[in-house]
């Protein structure tokens, strides 16, 4: 084990986690850190020339659409849904007075 993690950085992280961890629980944190870190390094040791760097495992393309109108003004439809209409609009109880 490379990695070495103090009891000070553990308490540190406890506060910014906002937990409150005894001493058993501070001593697993600890090593599981440690084996993180360790993995971690042992991630760096790969040699990764010509390998393109990625923003997401899966190819992603961009899903936008043209913003065309597809419909016309329907008004008169669309007002024959409307209990009542008045002036071309929906007209509606009053809601407040």
């Amino acid at each position: 084990m490379a990695n070495v993690i103090s009891d000070e950085t553990i308490d540190y992280v406890g506060i910014l986690a906002k937990l409150e961890l005894s001493d058993e629980e501070k001593e697993n944190a600890k090593k599981d850190m440690e084996s993180m870190l360790d993995y971690i390094d042992k991630l760096n040791e790969l040699d990764t020339a010509g390998v393109e760097p990625m923003s997401h495992v899966f190819p992603v393309n961009n899903v936008f659409r043209e913003d065309v109108v597809t419909n016309d003004d329907d008004r008169e439809n669309i007002l024959k849904n409307a209990p009542e209409e008045q002036n071309g609009m929906f007209q509606v109880p009053k809601t407040f007075d």
